[in-house]
């Protein structure tokens, strides 16, 4: 096993395993953690670059069409994020339906179920035995009318792409939930609330992975193995920060911890 891989791996499946609690303070009232676990765990592997300073003319030289980079401080999104606890959400949008998908590569299948009902009888902790069809998960799918009063408080990621349109994707997800490898159009990924890890290989690049195998199971089954060669890219994005990921990258995801996040797809 490669060094690194171990120690990420324990934590994983030690949070999957520990006994709930409720959440603590400044989480929004997500997260379910084991007794002594806290909110910031050092992170053990990132190999995407972090930038808190880059202009607009930096990104489309060295990163928009190239690689993956992270953003820190480029918007507040402080009113968003209160507006996305736990108790808000359940208060304004509870009687809502979702759709929500499967979380497997072409995400097969589509349930409707009241907001409510997802956040109190399905989010929880990933089983690492089930595949990925086996695992509801609400991403994408929004009802942009139904949900307008929410998303008029985001503030999106302020680089764009000449030619494109951004649209949203919300979602909220349970601990050692995520998706497999996959591929789309550019984007951002912003975390409201939890930590969410990706784990990214350029176009050219194909990993190797089943698409209705969880990204938990990949992580546990096929991670450990990879040479050093044909590892990915991959970092754990922190509340606030901003994910930027290019076209065609393919991308896999997995929420440490019961994450809120958005996305703005570039198309």
């Amino acid at each position: 096993m490669e060094t690194g891989a171990r120690p990420l791996l324990l934590l994983l499946f030690w949070m999957l395993a520990a006994p709930a609690r409720p959440g603590l303070e400044g989480d929004g009232g997500w997260q379910r953690r084991g007794p002594g676990t806290s909110a910031a765990v050092a992170e053990e592997r990132c190999t995407v670059e972090r930038r808190s300073d880059l202009t607009y003319a930096e990104f489309i030289q060295h990163y928009a069409f190239s690689r993956p980079v992270i953003l820190q401080g480029l918007t507040d999104n402080s009113r968003f994020r209160a507006l996305c606890s736990r108790e808000r959400l359940l208060a304004s949008f509870g009687d809502n339906v979702v759709r929500l998908s499967t979380a497997n590569t072409y995400s097969y299948q589509k349930v409707d179920i009241p907001f409510q009902e997802y956040v109190e009888q399905l989010l929880h902790p990933q089983d690492p035995t089930s595949l990925g069809n086996d695992t509801l998960y609400f991403f994408g799918d929004n009802n942009f009318t139904e949900w307008a009063s929410l998303f008029r408080h985001y503030s999106p990621p302020t680089f764009g792409l000449l030619g494109t349109t951004p649209a949203y994707s919300f979602g909220i997800a349970g601990a050692g939930t995520g998706v497999p490898f996959h591929w789309h159009g550019p984007g951002f990924s912003e975390v409201i609330y939890g930590r969410k890890r990706w784990f990214l290989y350029p176009p050219e690049k194909t990993p190797k992975f089943h698409p209705n195998k969880t990204t938990l199971s990949w992580l546990r089954d096929m991670y450990p193995a990879l040479t050093p060669s044909a590892q990915p890219l991959e970092c754990t994005i922190q509340p606030g920060e901003v994910l930027y990921f290019p076209d065609r990258w393919w991308h896999a995801t997995l929420n440490l911890d019961t994450s809120v996040f958005i996305s703005t797809f570039l198309s």
